[in-house]
């Protein structure tokens, strides 16, 4: 993967002989999945090293649409509970297109947050919702948190 060794990451095995990780953000174990392996390592990279505060961060973040129910990797909100970013993963073997960016976009009507992340452990796409020119824009890096741009009165 292109993102940092994750040294502490917990994991155990199951009575089935499957095996599980601890997902530090809901403080559980969860299967682990080639997708999970990809968040667990994201959420680390994120917290240790832009400085992403863990508390504002949600797992697995659950969406309503009329009858249907889509749920978001991961939220990033601000201290007001407000979403600012949504992040979207994908085990190391499927490749982002166009689809995946689709599905984020779809999250997106529901939420409308600034910023939009893709990752695959690999491939790490970031985009930014310039309200000036009214489009997104892909960043060339994943911005550290204090260097986020928030839209006061949204």
């Amino acid at each position: 993967m292109n993102l940092p060794e994750y040294t502490n990451i917990k994991m155990r095995k199951t009575h089935d002989n499957e095996y599980e990780v601890l997902d530090v953000l809901r403080q559980r174990f969860v299967a682990l999945t080639p997708e999970e392996w990809v968040r667990q390592h994201f959420i680390n990279y994120l917290v240790t090293e832009k400085g992403y505060p863990s508390a504002l961060l949600a797992n697995e973040v659950e969406l309503c649409v009329g009858e249907k129910r889509l749920r978001c990797d991961t939220v990033l909100f601000d201290r007001m509970r407000q979403p600012q970013m949504i992040i979207e993963y994908k085990a190391e073997s499927i490749t982002i297109t166009e689809k995946v960016i689709t599905q984020i976009m779809t999250y997106n009507m529901l939420l409308h947050v600034d910023y939009l992340i893709v990752s695959n452990g690999n491939t790490h796409l970031c985009m930014y919702y310039d309200t000036e020119k009214k489009s997104w824009e892909y960043l060339s890096d994943i911005p550290l948190y204090n260097q986020l741009k928030r839209n006061i009165g949204k």
